[in-house]
């Protein structure tokens, strides 16, 4: 079986990418010159999937643009993009300054996986149903301080429906000057840096405060990406998205929030972070100064 059959036959329930991807009638046509009757029998169930699960998954066509940039936790991204991808009827931009590679935040130190963006800014719509922003330091100290993203952002943000992001792609959030007012969360490290910026940090994996929506350290991303999926389609699609994926949790140890964590464990990265929770607290007062707060 070749790819594109078994891309076909994983589209079944309408949650790969082939779904989302504009012109997918055309690629029936394409794909049913060279895949024979099979190939023409997996569309056909997938359509009638799609004619009968139409309630769960119709609606307007959604814009979601994820900022991508040299020095992000690939993790914080793929998460959500996981998640994005299985939505139907999407346009989804992985954006930044230019259309260069997004690797390593220094050359000595480049990321085993690349990123290439597909939107450049000026070249984003005006309008997003999402913007997203990873975490990733120290590659969010360096954008906290970057005036082109950060006016970027705050121009984008203003016309979004959800303004959002996971880890410590809050603070570049902060430092945009778009969680002023808004409860908010971020990586258990720099969760009180968001105090700097107006927000109101608050312990959960993913927080909702009108159209801003954060999330936690690194693996929230994908509870992040659900919860959009719901508000975005509805809750029982997000739910078919959770089964497509197989998300069900279960770490081999229950150390995965401060609170849970060994005191031997949580003093060793407590030690770690020292340098880098008083970078974050510098960099957050810097950008509030820059935004009239004091």
């Amino acid at each position: 079986m070749n790819r594109r059959d078994f891309a076909r036959w994983t589209s079944i329930l309408g949650l790969t990418r082939l779904l989302g991807t504009p012109g997918t009638s055309d690629a029936a046509q394409d794909s049913s010159a060279d895949a024979g009757p099979g190939g023409e029998r997996a569309e056909q169930l997938h359509l009638d999937a799609m004619r009968r699960y139409a309630a769960l998954t119709e609606g307007p066509k959604l814009v979601i643009g994820l900022l991508v940039y040299p020095g992000m936790f690939l993790q914080d991204l793929v998460g959500p993009l996981t998640v994005f991808e299985s939505l139907m009827n999407r346009d989804i931009h992985l954006l930044w300054k230019n259309l260069d590679v997004v690797a390593g935040d220094k050359p000595e130190t480049p990321v085993l996986i690349p990123v290439k963006p597909t939107t450049a800014f000026r070249d984003c719509p005006e309008t997003l149903d999402v913007l997203f922003v990873p975490g990733g330091v120290p590659g969010t100290f360096a954008l906290m301080e970057d005036r082109e993203v950060l006016a970027f952002l705050a121009d984008r943000g203003r016309n979004a429906r959800f303004v959002t992001s996971v880890c410590t792609g809050s603070l570049i959030l902060g430092a945009a000057g778009l969680l002023n007012g808004y409860r908010a969360t971020s990586h258990w490290a720099t969760h009180d840096v968001l105090n700097v910026f107006g927000a109101i940090p608050t312990r959960q994996r993913v927080v909702r405060d009108r159209n801003r929506i954060t999330g936690g350290g690194v693996t929230a991303g994908i509870d992040f990406g659900l919860e959009i999926a719901a508000l975005l389609r509805s809750p029982d699609y997000a739910k078919a998205i959770q089964l497509y994926l197989e998300y069900d949790p279960a770490p081999p140890f229950d150390a995965g929030s401060p609170e849970k964590a060994p005191a031997v464990v949580r003093q060793f990265l407590d030690d770690m972070f020292g340098g880098m929770r008083k970078t974050a607290f510098d960099l957050a007062k810097q950008a509030r100064g820059r935004l009239g707060g004091g």
